[in-house]
Formats: structure tokens, C-alpha cells, sequence
């Protein structure tokens, strides 16, 4: 979080259905296997549900954008964050991540991005060129009255 402050320009984006995004082994597709009134079927892509469907992503994503994730980019699971210390550089780092996406067939969800922004959430944090504010509820909790001494209890 603390290497997205201090940057003039933000954009954030989705992956769409991210965990769908990626192929099975051949071999593993039989694994999948489920069975209806029309026959038995398979599945040729990555489900929500499999055990190490999240790990697996996320080493995805860690190694597609290892070159870009803590200068130009963050990036945790299916949440990216293009950042840029000027306006005249987000065109080309946002270039870069396309170029990426693009290489490896990946979509993003344009519901849910947002570009060349000053500001944003990215995993429930605000974001901006002067910090990272905390959620409302981290910010709730951290101001609750914690006893001092066993009389104030």
C-alpha cells in the first residue's frame, strides 16, 4: 500500500471472472468432470471453487507483471493498480499493462475500472497522491476507548 502514495495518476482495474481466465492442463480437465441428463462434461478452465484456484491466480498475475508490480503497477489477485509519479507517463504505463493483458488473453471487467483518476479505493483503501487512508471500520476500531488501568474497566 505504502508504494501506491505520492503518485500524480491512478488507474484501477478488474480482471474479468479472473480464476476463469485460466486454462486447465489437459490432463487435469478430467479431474473437473461432472455429470447431467445430457452427458458427462468438463471443465477447460480454472473454477471459483478449486482449492488452490486463489494461490494459483495470484501467482498468475506475480509473474505475467513481475516487471511492472512495485514500479509502474500493484496487483493483488484480480485487483490492478496503475500508478504514475506524472500525468505524462500514464499513458505509457498504462500501454505497458495493456501489452501484457493483451500477450496472455486476458479481459478486464469495464464495469469496475476506473482511469487516469488522482484517486481511489484499491482493497478498501483510499488512495491518493498524499497517502492511503484506512477504511471506515479500521478507523472505527482504531479509535475505540481501550482501557488504561484496571479501574477504567
Amino acid at each position: 500500500m505504502d508504494a501506491t502514495a505520492g503518485h500524480e495518476l491512478l488507474s484501477f482495474m478488474d480482471t474479468y471472472s479472473g480464476y476463469n481466465q485460466i486454462l486447465m492442463q489437459p490432463a487435469d480437465c478430467e479431474h473437473t468432470t461432472f455429470i447431467t441428463d445430457k452427458g458427462l462434461y468438463c471443465y477447460n478452465v480454472m473454477l471459483f471453487g478449486l482449492k488452490n484456484a486463489g494461490a494459483t491466480y495470484q501467482r498468475l498475475v506475480n509473474k505475467i507483471f513481475a516487471k511492472l508490480i512495485g514500479t509502474l503497477m500493484e496487483v493483488y489477485v484480480d485487483d490492478m493498480l496503475v500508478k504514475s509519479k506524472t500525468t505524462n507517463d500514464h499513458l505509457h504505463n498504462l500501454s505497458l499493462m495493456f501489452s501484457i493483458l493483451k500477450k496472455y488473453n486476458m479481459r478486464l471487467n469495464p464495469n469496475k475500472c476506473i482511469f487516469d483518476v488522482s484517486s481511489g479505493k484499491f482493497l478498501g483503501f483510499l488512495i491518493s497522491q498524499r497517502g492511503i487512508k484506512a477504511p471506515e471500520k479500521i478507523r472505527a476500531l482504531l479509535n475505540m476507548h481501550v482501557p488504561k488501568t484496571k479501574k477504567d474497566v
